[in-house]
C-alpha cells in the first residue's frame, strides 16, 4: 500500500493575495465594529471566504459587490475603505489571472 506525499514546494497565486486581502479587511471590520451595517458587512465577507466563493469566483465577486454596498457610507473608518480597495484591487487582478489561464 503506498502513501501519498505531501508536495514540498507550494506555488503562490494570486489567489492566496486574495485571501490574505480578505483576511485583513475581516479583521479590520471586527476592531472597527460599531460603525453602521458593519455586521452585515461581516455576514458576507465570511460567505465570500467561503469554500463556495473561492471555487466560484463570480460567488465571490457578487460577495465583493454587497460588502462595497454595506461600507461605503459615512461613518465607515478609513482603514476599513483602504482595506476594502485593496480587496477590490487584487480581486480585479484574480479575475485578469482566471481570463488569462494562469489560474484555474
Amino acid at each position: 500500500m503506498s502513501f501519498s506525499t505531501e508536495p514540498t514546494a507550494y506555488h503562490k497565486t494570486v489567489l492566496s493575495d486574495l485571501q490574505g486581502a480578505w483576511s485583513i479587511l475581516r479583521d479590520a471590520v471586527v476592531q472597527s465594529a460599531g460603525f453602521p451595517d458593519w455586521q452585515q458587512a461581516l455576514f458576507h465577507i465570511d460567505e465570500a471566504m467561503s469554500w463556495e466563493s473561492v471555487r466560484n469566483l463570480e460567488v465571490m465577486r457578487q460577495r465583493l459587490l454587497l460588502v462595497r454596498n454595506k461600507l461605503r457610507h459615512a461613518g465607515v473608518p478609513d482603514d476599513v475603505v483602504a482595506c476594502l480597495e485593496d480587496v477590490n484591487a487584487v480581486m480585479d487582478e484574480t479575475l485578469e489571472a482566471l481570463r488569462n489561464g494562469e489560474i484555474d
